[in-house]
């Protein structure tokens, strides 16, 4: 049994074709995961990547405690079953199964007690003498399982297996496979492009769409809270229906408007506490997203209620797929706004009829046009707050703050960005915590503060009760008619950086006497400056880059800012001053004419040193633009 750890990891073709950008998991033990998404999307290559079947361009890919970038496939304790089964078809399905415990040469008893168990796990014993040409798909399916089980593997890799399988023997197999992954214990991770075996059988899934990751959550978070538009229309069936609109706020309910039909529907403003402010506005466009279940046939009249006139239905048994378009005036019209939702009523619906919908607003889903990312996220990023400043104090929501003196800004009103990780659990601030919700293992509560609700991470609180918080105001933005007036500091800062070869006189002790020789010695040169650094961070990098002509190769040191400090010699830097936020003190440098962050005890001033800690310092690639650290 193993976790399974992907840092990083890319796969670029010679050609330049980034088959997977910046994939980041850590699987745990026993989990049974599932990559799904469109053909091309880059699933199946993870996987292979996972197996040893293809190289990591870039990253770290471990199974267990062992690094397994550069390790054989044989040697890295997985077991793999293919879409085409893969099986000899000369051999009996016993010998298929013993096939690789032969090849291990494992005592003759211990692979006919392995092959036995097999066989009695998957049913598969009386057809244990038979070729494969003599079953059916689901059998062949079941021995090329019994093959990859009876390795015992740390983990079992399944690459679209059901993929050949009729509609009734892949619903069969689904639930074999999940009855055999519970029997086992074993990590699975399963690649398929269907998202009813995803969502039936993954404790989480990994949605993919053009070698990225776009979401991995559980199933039911997937569907329930989508983060962007692709994995909203992805999964779900029918597909959601999408609604080209504008948000309008007005007192205490915002309007929302269908941009193609001119329908208008009211929702309390209490609904969409997490939508950025420039959304409710009128003028910014969203994509208004309703799944087919949210939608019903209306009894009576509501704010929420509009008209749709039926183009067509879908019978289903339990229940109706209905097909029309949204219109003002209930006509239907070729090219109009075009809906579908679920009917469970039993009612006799023709083509042609115009119905009273009713939406269920609380099960909204709204996106950015252009982004396509949720306008309301899960776990909100910012809470957008009105304030003022006030002789150096912020004023917002009914409470006071005194600004530290690297955010002090002239009086005025401004609109306040403060991020939910920026709300600490030490301060004078009091409020009342209205909700709490534990997503992914990250704590949201939702805090009722002068009438307003903001949204924190990770904050000690329970329903019902006062809490005390304050605010990191390294973190905070104020703004001013679009413009920022004070920004967040930088917790990352890069450096560009390249190799180069340095000759050197050494001179020691040898045998008694003094005696000096030339070496070469391959250290960093930063933004015009060289400076060295230990054999084991040069080797790091050169082993990271992954590459014939590590020498010639650019790179961007990432440095936290906790993560530079001063020395003797290193990074060539320029004192600019001191920052301070509270009781921290940051020191602003210049490194060819980059602002460069970090975290100082003492002021210093003029030229300095600045070394960074390789054992965190994070490295990008530049040609490729890729993280390899």
């Amino acid at each position: 049994m193993a976790e399974v750890s992907l840092k990083h990891i890319y796969k670029v073709y010679p050609n330049g074709t980034k088959a997977v950008n910046d994939f980041n998991m850590h699987i745990e033990d026993k989990e049974f995961i599932v990559f799904v998404g469109p053909s091309g999307c880059g699933k199946s290559t993870t996987l292979r990547m996972i197996a040893g079947l293809e190289d990591v361009s870039a990253g770290e890919l471990k199974i267990g405690d062992l690094i397994v970038n550069d390790v054989e496939p044989k040697d890295r304790d997985i077991a793999m079953v293919f879409q085409n089964y893969a099986l000899y078809p000369h051999m009996t399905v016993y010998d298929n199964i013993a096939f690789g415990l032969r090849l291990k040469k494992l005592p003759r008893e211990e692979i006919h007690k392995r092959v036995v168990e097999a066989a009695d796990i998957l049913g598969i014993t009386e057809y244990l003498n038979k070729k494969p040409k003599e079953m059916s798909g689901g059998q062949r399916q079941r021995v090329a399982l019994g093959r990859a089980i009876v390795r015992e593997p740390k983990v079992m890799l399944l690459d679209e297996p059901l993929s050949n399988l009729d509609a009734k023997l892949r619903t069969q197999m689904r639930a074999e496979i999940s009855k055999l992954h519970n029997r086992l214990q074993t990590t699975f991770i399963y690649v398929t492009h269907d998202q009813i075996e995803a969502m039936t059988m993954g404790t989480r899934i990994v949605v993919m769409k053009n070698g990225f990751v776009q979401q991995i959550d559980t199933p039911k978070n997937l569907y329930n809270y989508p983060e962007n538009k692709f994995v909203a229309s992805f999964i779900g069936t029918p597909q959601m229906n999408f609604f080209e609109g504008t948000l309008e706020k007005e007192g205490d309910d915002v309007n929302i408007c269908f941009a193609d039909c001119g329908v208008r529907i009211t929702v309390p403003y209490s609904a969409l506490y997490k939508a950025q402010p420039r959304y409710l506005d009128g003028k910014a466009a969203v994509y208004i997203g309703l799944r087919a279940e949210d939608i019903s046939i209306a009894e009576a009249d509501g704010r929420a209620v509009i008209k749709v006139a039926v183009s067509h239905k879908e019978e289903l048994g339990n229940e109706t797929l209905v097909y029309g378009t949204i219109k003002p005036e209930g006509e239907y019209a070729e090219g109009a706004v075009g809906i579908v939702f679920k009917d469970v009523s039993g009612r006799d619906i023709k083509a042609g009829d115009v119905l009273d919908v009713a939406l269920r607003l609380e099960r909204l889903h709204l996106f950015d046009k252009e982004t396509e990312m949720s306008v309301l996220p899960r776990i909100p990023e910012y809470n957008y707050l009105d304030c003022e400043v006030k002789g150096g104090r912020l004023e917002f929501a009914g409470a006071e703050l005194a600004l530290p003196e690297a955010c002090r800004c002239a009086d005025g009103k401004y609109q306040l960005l403060l991020p939910t990780d920026a709300i600490t659990p030490e301060g004078a601030l009091k409020a009342e915590a209205a909700d709490c919700e534990e997503i992914n293992g990250v704590k949201l509560v939702a805090l009722n503060i002068g009438g307003r609700r903001i949204y924190a991470v990770n904050l000690d609180a329970a329903v019902g009760k006062a809490v005390s918080f304050g605010i990191d105001f390294k973190k905070i933005t104020l703004t001013a008619d679009g413009e920022s007036v004070v920004a967040p500091m930088p917790v990352e800062n890069e450096i560009d950086c390249r190799f180069v070869k340095r000759k050197a006189v050494v001179t020691g002790e040898v045998n008694g006497k003094t005696k000096s020789r030339k070496v070469v010695r391959v250290g960093f040169e930063a933004e015009g400056a060289f400076f060295e650094a230990s054999d084991a961070a040069v080797q790091k990098i050169f082993a990271a880059l992954g590459i014939k002509k590590p020498l010639t190769a650019k790179f961007k040191l990432v440095c936290g800012v906790y993560d530079l400090a001063v020395a003797e010699s290193g990074i060539a830097a320029r004192v600019e001053g001191l920052v301070s936020y509270g009781a921290e003190k940051f020191l602003r440098c210049s490194v060819g004419g980059r602002d460069i962050y970090i975290a100082a005890d003492k002021e210093y001033c003029g030229d300095i040193y600045l070394a960074p800690d390789f054992e965190k310092t994070g490295v990008v690639e530049t040609e490729r633009d890729i993280k390899i650290i």
